[in-house]
Formats: structure tokens, C-alpha cells, sequence
């Protein structure tokens, strides 16, 4: 049984910083891509930033200020999002699948076909 609990959202004022993490539990996910989505109110999912063993990449609109990582002895995936913005404000979701990322399914509407997600953490950024 695949299960990935989130942690670490909160309210932050802009210019702030928050670490998400997302603990996996029922699989090693060492060869797994995981992946960080977020969808706000009224808005489609957005996919934020993707991670396996052949790299990192990230939405055009969290590049150079969210940091996607893991911790392969904690089984964890980590998400550092600095210089927060009001627009970054939604409900954080963490996804993983046994295919590679390259192979993962996501399109720019938020279609996506990852396997295994967690039930979210919000995060609210104020100005």
C-alpha cells in the first residue's frame, strides 16, 4: 500500500519561505518520479516541479525560487519555496509513479496521470 502524507504548508507573508515535505511509506522510492503539484480555488492543477533520478525541473512560474529534493535514507521529498508569492497561494499536493518522469503524463490544463497522491497541505501567502 503506496501512501504519501505532506507536511509543512502554513500562512507566510510575500517574500517569505516554507519547506514542504512528503514522507512515502509502502515503497522505495529511489527510482520513483515524485512530483509536487498545487491547485488553487477556481484554477486548474498546476504541476510545480518533478523529480527522479535522471534530474530536476520545475513550472515556468516557481523556476529560480522552489527547490525540489529528496532524502533517499528518510524516504522523503522535499519542496523549499522561497520569495512566496500571493499567486503561490493553494492547496499542495505531492504525487509519485514507478515510471520514469519523462514518462509521466502531464499537460499544461493539469491532466496528469501519476499514480499515488497525498491528501495535501495548503499554504497561504499574504501581502
Amino acid at each position: 500500500q503506496v501512501q504519501l502524507v505532506e507536511s509543512g504548508g502554513g500562512s507566510v507573508q510575500a517574500g517569505g519561505s516554507l519547506r514542504l515535505s512528503c514522507a512515502a511509506f509502502g515503497y522505495a522510492y529511489s527510482s520513483y518520479c515524485m512530483s509536487w503539484f498545487r491547485q488553487a480555488p477556481g484554477k486548474v492543477r498546476e504541476g510545480v516541479a518533478v523529480i527522479d533520478s535522471g534530474g530536476a525541473s520545475y513550472g515556468d512560474s516557481v523556476k529560480g525560487r522552489f527547490t525540489i529534493s529528496k532524502d533517499i535514507a528518510k524516504n522523503t521529498v522535499y519542496l523549499q519555496m522561497n520569495s512566496l508569492k500571493p499567486e503561490d497561494t493553494a492547496m499542495y499536493y505531492c504525487a509519485a509513479d514507478p515510471r520514469r518522469c519523462e514518462e509521466v503524463v502531464v499537460t499544461a490544463g493539469g491532466v496528469t496521470d501519476f499514480n499515488y497522491w497525498g491528501q495535501g497541505t495548503q499554504v497561504t501567502v499574504s501581502s
